[in-house]
């Protein structure tokens, strides 16, 4: 919903975007003008779905200004920020068809609520339907964690999409470090901590934003803290982010516990990661027939071959064959591009992305949003930067 923001005080303009931004969808502050008079002299040339008037130094002489900054925008709806009642003011505002009043400071709850009402009022949508996908190595150094998060940062980079990445290690989870250099200020064992605050803008403000669509919330950094995550805590942020990011990325790690399995149990495609070895399907073996003790339907199950070679002894058949299951996918091995990326913290979509490792992210989103390479430039055009006289 694009706003314009009207408002001498740079701190108010700065609060409302920052929770403006963490509803879905966003909040945007598309302009501002410096108070009433100044909104009134300077209209906008498109009229804003949103006005939001920070009425604290509306002196009494410009309260009929009110009624001429609504005949401006008939349309718009109106949200008025007010410090202390002001009877004349409200009078003024409810005959001009202000119906959104809300005191300062602004309680971020109350500003929420009435967002809802204003979305509700103007048939806008609140809620994704957000598809959860599982990563789960099969073997320790599959690269299920290069994968996945840097799945998520092509999902959101190459498809537009607003994705979640959740990383689920018992211990030592470090999904963060394979796309940023940032410190996490909140972790998942923060959170379950705190799960009675959970809604969408507390969701946001916990996690490390690599892009302005993809965001990771890391691992419990004290296994200590980790005994008081439960099952029923992560039914309630799956819950909430399906309702707010079009994708969220699970790195299940390898280890299955109380909490992975609940997490498991609410994903729609399970990607077990693996490489063509026979450890690797012997451990892959072991998996799958975990997933099948627990009723997992086999469409559920795709599989991913990383750092795939072709011509070796083992062939994908002969792993489709021991496993009961198909692959989907291959990453190719392109271990200098991985390593470079792992190593410095940056996407390899960001640092190589001419790479055989990008390339095949690219397939990855490709096949996961079922848009092909024809449509709108296609994902390769985006990533690549090809135009029709190449």
């Amino acid at each position: 919903m694009k706003a314009l923001m009207i408002s001498k005080d740079s701190l108010l303009h700065a609060e409302v975007a920052a929770q403006g931004s963490a509803r879905m969808p966003a909040v945007q502050l598309v302009a501002s003008r410096n108070g009433l008079r100044d909104a009134v002299e300077r209209q906008l040339p498109e009229t804003p779905e949103l006005v939001i008037l920070d009425a604290s130094d509306v002196a009494p002489d410009e309260a009929e200004l009110l009624e001429r900054l609504s005949k401006l925008y008939p349309s718009s709806t109106f949200m008025l920020l007010a410090r202390e009642p002001q009877q004349d003011l409200l009078i003024r505002a409810m005959r001009a068809g202000m119906r959104e009043v809300l005191q300062l400071p602004l309680v971020h709850s109350a500003f929420h609520e009435s967002m809802s009402r204003i979305e509700l009022a103007a048939g806008v949508s609140q809620t994704r339907d957000g598809k959860v996908l599982a990563f789960i190595s099969c073997k320790g150094g599959s690269g299920a964690t290069f994968l996945s998060t840097n799945f998520g940062y092509a999902l959101a980079a190459l498809a537009d999409k607003k994705v979640l990445l959740i990383d689920l290690h018992g211990q030592f989870g470090d999904a963060t470090l394979y796309v940023s250099d940032q410190k996490p200020g909140m972790t998942l064992s923060d959170i379950c901590a705190q799960i009675s605050r959970m809604d969408g803008a507390f969701l946001d403000s916990c996690l490390v934003h690599v892009a302005s669509n993809f965001g990771v919330l890391a691992a419990a950094d004290d296994p200590n803290h980790a005994v008081d995550m439960k099952p029923e805590h992560m039914d309630a942020i799956l819950r909430l982010a399906r309702q707010h990011y079009d994708f969220i990325v699970l790195d299940v790690g390898r280890q299955i516990d109380a909490i992975s399995l609940r997490a498991l149990d609410q994903a729609d495609v399970i990607h077990p990661v693996l490489q063509l070895a026979l450890p690797d399907i012997r451990d892959g073996r072991r998996l799958l027939d975990i997933f099948r003790s627990l009723g997992y339907p086999g469409e559920r199950i795709r599989l991913i071959v990383n750092r795939y070679e072709k011509g070796g002894k083992l062939r994908l058949i002969d792993l489709e064959q021991a496993l009961g299951a198909d692959v989907v996918h291959t990453v190719p091995n392109d271990y200098l591009s991985a390593t470079d990326s792992v190593n410095q913290g940056i996407p390899v979509l960001q640092l190589s992305r001419s790479s055989a490792v990008a390339r095949s992210l690219a397939e990855l989103v490709e096949l996961m949003t079922a848009r092909r390479v024809s449509e709108s430039k296609g994902l390769f055009d985006r990533l690549f930067g090809r135009n029709d006289n190449d």
